[in-house]
């Protein structure tokens, strides 16, 4: 019994470290065979020995992982947010120099009435904006500093209430419904109560409607506990 116990204290910690399979574990698309074998090599070298892998596989189905008993406010988030569409957008990386920030400030002073999102790297800064201004923001880095360059994109914004600052797991519940529809992220930033994904154009319908399909869930799902037909 000490021995299961320790390997079911090690198997919750694991968990409670990991989003993506507390995700996986919540929503009942995981497999508890593959994510035992998963967690395998990181369980035994925090207990220091071998494990049982049947006693594994119990242990990862015992738990309770933190997100699914968080999960209500992840819902109460999502249910209050909206979900906006940026299409022709553009997004430039430069290597990150003196030089390339003082122009990616500069550009943010210019462009202030346009869509421009920065973000900074320890070696690279990614800029996504309009493409209309993709020939002038171009023109103010060197051609060696570019490291990648594309256009044809969308944005998808997600705005959400304030409490998503305090509430973890919102922002991976909406990658985590993307990548169910096999749609790649191109590049994304959160700033502040915006989480921002940006995604190719042939692909924005797609996405859009996962995630309004997600967030008209969560508001079914928040007036049911309303009305108490979901236990709190």
């Amino acid at each position: 019994m000490v021995n299961q116990d320790s390997i079911s204290k090690t198997v919750k910690l694991v968990l409670d470290n990991d989003l993506s399979l507390q995700d996986a574990l919540s929503r009942k698309y995981g497999n508890y065979t593959a994510i035992a074998r998963l967690i395998k090599p990181k369980v035994e070298k925090d207990l220091g020995r071998k494990v049982n892998f049947e006693s594994l596989i119990t242990s990862v189905k015992r738990v309770k992982p933190r997100l699914q008993l968080a999960q209500q406010g992840i819902e109460g988030v999502l249910a209050r947010s909206v979900v906006n569409v940026r299409t022709d957008v553009a997004k430039l990386s430069v290597e990150k120099s003196k030089r390339s920030l003082e122009s990616a400030r500069n550009m943010m002073a210019t462009y202030q009435e346009e869509f421009l999102q920065v973000s900074e790297s320890n070696s690279a800064i990614t800029m996504v904006f309009d493409q209309k201004l993709l020939n002038d923001i171009h023109k103010k880095f060197n051609d060696d500093d570019v490291l990648d360059e594309q256009s044809d994109l969308a944005a998808i914004i997600v705005h959400s209430p304030t409490e998503i600052v305090r509430t973890p797991g919102v922002v991976l519940s909406i990658y985590a419904r993307i990548a169910e529809n096999h749609v790649n992220i191109e590049d994304t930033v959160s700033c502040f109560t915006d989480t921002i994904v940006v995604i190719r154009m042939g692909e924005v319908a797609r996405t859009f409607s996962t995630l309004t399909d997600l967030i008209s869930e969560c508001r079914m799902k928040m007036k049911k506990h309303s009305r108490g037909e979901i236990p709190r």
